[in-house]
């Protein structure tokens, strides 16, 4: 790496001139040495995309002190396993075992793809594996914000770029999305008002990202609101928001299956095709449910759906080995627990998933009574910092925003305890950066 880091060293420390990512990961601060310049640019865009920019201190631990560096075979070597999921999903097959373990609804199929995917890495010196994926992941719009933020005060980062496109252009790709989702099920008909649905939104903590969606949407001529799900209405065959035909849900909810009476209205305007709801409850079975996390890293069940070769090895090096727990396999699961992750299936956000090595006989009662996966430990990457009140590494991971194979943002996420959090001074997103044109960064 010695030509990137001469290209762009006035602004290094000694311990910065290295050779490897891992090395500048440890040792690298140079692009946020001046920490007032990220947060009066973070600040100065968060205000002109009508955000307030108290956000920053409302949200004091939204935005990493640092940014990760990925070298560019970790880039793709992701990109990789990505196109090697959708491949296995688009089969029959796939999609047959998948959906006997889902909810009925995930049997409707409206047209569209379900929207932006989350596929959360952890990246290392030996490779990357692929831990779990998400719908409706969170974070791609504040990434943005920041990786601008980060570019713009940081002359220190002229040679790298960022992973896998620069982030002016990402505002546009997201707004992409949402067109092509419309098109699967509406055709050539205009889009003209879009709704951002949660539980009490402004209670969220990522409500700020629903205001930069409404903005970008604005942008495009395309009208658009924040609201609750109990506040939809279906009249005339339409679904409705107060005065406002509603042509398209922009679903944040974390009911997967619209399975509570909160959210009959949504969920029987999705089924009448009355709206574009996406993500849907088809995408989150197809991709979201832990329990499909055994079939894609199984070799004997890929061979049954028809897939190359190649594609079951991208997949078996890119997954850690994860399996049902059952009470036939609880035993040998709680003696090896201490090598294993426990994740509920439906679950989102880390909530009730345990390391092996922290569970005590109760929970672990709870795990067993559950639907849970045992998926193999796998250490997630580390980012060094420097700061006071910071601890001095944090964990990270490593998230490639996608739609229909194609990654649109890769960001990560730096934090400390067992899973991700937003409670970590010096920790939550971070930009990655990853070599520049002709340049290369070793990845060992």
């Amino acid at each position: 790496m010695t030509d990137l880091i001469e290209d762009r060293s006035k602004g290094c420390d000694k311990d910065c001139q290295a050779t490897s990512i891992d090395a500048l990961n440890r040792a690298c601060h140079c692009l946020t040495l001046d920490e007032s310049a990220l947060r009066r640019h973070l600040e100065a865009d968060l205000d002109e995309r009508g955000l307030s920019h108290a956000m920053v201190d409302t949200h004091p631990h939204l935005f990493a002190s640092v940014p990760m560096f990925v070298s560019r075979d970790h880039v793709l070597q992701m990109a990789r396993v990505i196109e090697a999921v959708e491949t296995v999903v688009a089969t029959p097959v796939y999609r047959r075992a998948a959906l006997a373990w889902a909810p009925e609804i995930a049997r409707f199929d409206a047209g569209p793809l379900g929207g932006l995917l989350g596929y959360d890495f952890h990246a290392r010196v030996m490779g990357t594996r692929l831990i779990e994926i998400n719908t409706n992941p969170g974070g791609a719009l504040l990434n943005a914000v920041l990786a601008r933020a980060q570019r713009t005060c940081c002359a220190d980062a002229t040679g790298l770029a960022m992973a896998p496109v620069e982030p002016d252009a990402v505002e546009q790709s997201l707004f992409d999305v949402f067109v092509a989702e419309w098109r699967l099920q509406s055709g050539a008909e205009p889009l003209r008002c879009v709704a951002i649905v949660d539980e009490h939104p402004e209670q969220q903590y990522l409500y700020p990202e629903f205001l930069l969606f409404r903005q970008l949407l604005m942008r495009h001529n395309v009208a658009a609101i924040i609201c609750d799900p109990r506040d939809l209405v279906r009249k005339d065959g339409r679904l409705w928001h107060e005065d406002q035909p509603i042509d398209f849900v922009y679903n944040r909810l974390t009911d997967f299956a619209l399975e509570l009476p909160a959210h009959a209205t949504l969920k029987a305007a999705y089924l009448s095709r009355e709206a574009v709801v996406s993500p849907h409850p088809r995408a989150h079975a197809l991709y979201a449910d832990k329990r499909n996390l055994t079939l894609l890293c199984d070799a004997a069940f890929l061979r049954t759906t028809g897939v190359s070769g190649e594609v079951i090895s991208v997949l078996l090096g890119g997954i850690p080995r994860t399996e049902l727990v059952t009470r036939e396999n609880r035993d040998a699961l709680w003696a090896n627990r201490r090598q294993l992750f426990f994740k509920p299936a439906a679950g989102y956000g880390s909530r009730a998933a345990y390391r092996g090595d922290k569970l005590t006989r109760r929970v672990w009662e709870e795990i067993v009574a559950g639907t849970y996966v045992a998926q193999a430990l796998v250490a997630a990457g580390e980012r060094h910092v420097a700061g006071e009140n910071t601890p001095a590494v944090l964990k990270v991971d490593v998230r490639n925003y996608a739609y229909a194979g194609e990654v649109k943002l890769v960001a990560a996420r730096l934090y400390q305890g067992q899973t991700t959090n937003f409670r970590t001074p010096g920790g939550g997103f971070a930009p990655v950066f990853t070599e520049g044109e002709g340049m290369r960064i070793e990845s060992s």
